[in-house]
């Protein structure tokens, strides 16, 4: 039995949790199900399933190997019918990344994707935390900021304009701001990705440099989420992509202050591992992808 199907044969029972089930479902032996589980470990070193009488239940490793798994044998099933696969006819899993206030602007539109491409399953990893895209085998995530240097493949998408913005409670209560000097009474919510970072304050062009005008807070947040909740509920003005809380902003939550001292557009780009072919899948998502935001960004 060759590597690719004995990986088969243990995806169906990590998926079953149970030999005699995935040995039902496969039409094969149950002891050639449990045989070929066991010739996968001694090659790879590794237990990949804790069996007991009771249960069949995957290690951390055996975790980590069905989710490689699943892509390769997805991968596979694609290359065998690349040459009469129509697009609609897509299958497999993609496994994506990006922030909440991205994700905002993809999920209305996600169903319609999903409809027209009925074999394909998205599972989408929303977190303010820069993933391992290769060791957690991301087929692409999207980046809104400057990149760090990196071996993934970068695909520019355009820029997210940053806006000011503070809660119609919160103007009430300080007033709203009209020029630089009006912010020595006002609050900034500090956004930092790790805590303990020192925030550089209230960000602004002008012309094309970046200059910062120090401001006290009352707030100090590492998530996206708590940047924009914590605006809403008055404790500060916020400096965000727009595209995050245009809900926010047509529901009345949130007014857009100081239009005239804008911080600087923020990137977007997609990023994916370098390989020499991108699956077809996964191509065809990053387009609608990048389709999906080009309402939402200007040009570089």
């Amino acid at each position: 039995m060759n590597r690719i199907e004995a990986m088969q044969i243990f995806v169906r029972v990590a998926e079953l949790a149970s030999f005699t089930k995935a040995a039902d479902s496969l039409g094969l032996p149950k002891a050639s199900t449990s045989s070929a589980v066991q010739q996968l470990e001694a090659q790879l070193g590794t237990q990949l399933l804790h069996r007991t009488t009771r249960k069949v239940q995957m290690t951390q490793d055996g975790q980590r190997f069905y989710e490689r798994s699943k892509d390769l044998l997805a991968d596979m099933d694609e290359l065998n019918s690349m040459f009469r696969q129509a697009p609609q006819l897509l299958s497999g899993r993609l496994r994506v990344d990006m922030n909440s206030g991205v994700a905002r602007r993809v999920m209305p539109r996600l169903p319609q994707f999903l409809r027209a491409h009925p074999g394909l399953e998205v599972q989408l990893s929303c977190t303010d935390r820069r993933v391992d895209v290769v060791g957690e085998g991301f087929d692409c995530v999207v980046r809104v900021g400057t990149l760090d240097d990196s071996s993934l493949v970068v695909r520019p998408l355009g820029l997210f304009p940053v806006i000011n913005c503070a809660s119609p409670a919160y103007l009430a209560e300080h007033g709203v701001p009209e020029t630089l000097d009006d912010l020595a009474g006002h609050k900034l919510i500090h956004y930092v990705s790790t805590l303990g970072q020192r925030p550089s304050g209230f960000e602004y062009l002008e012309g094309a440099e970046c200059r910062y005008v120090p401001m006290q807070s009352l707030l100090t947040v590492n998530s996206i989420d708590a940047y924009e909740t914590g605006c809403v509920a008055g404790l500060g003005i916020i400096q965000v992509p727009r595209a995050g809380v245009l809900n926010l902003i047509e529901a009345g939550q949130l007014v857009e202050v100081l239009p005239q001292y804008r911080a600087e557009p923020m990137p977007a780009s997609l990023l994916y591992a370098q390989r020499r072919n991108v699956s077809t899948r996964v191509q065809v998502f990053m387009d609608w992808l990048a389709d999906t935001l080009k309402p939402y960004l200007d040009q570089a």
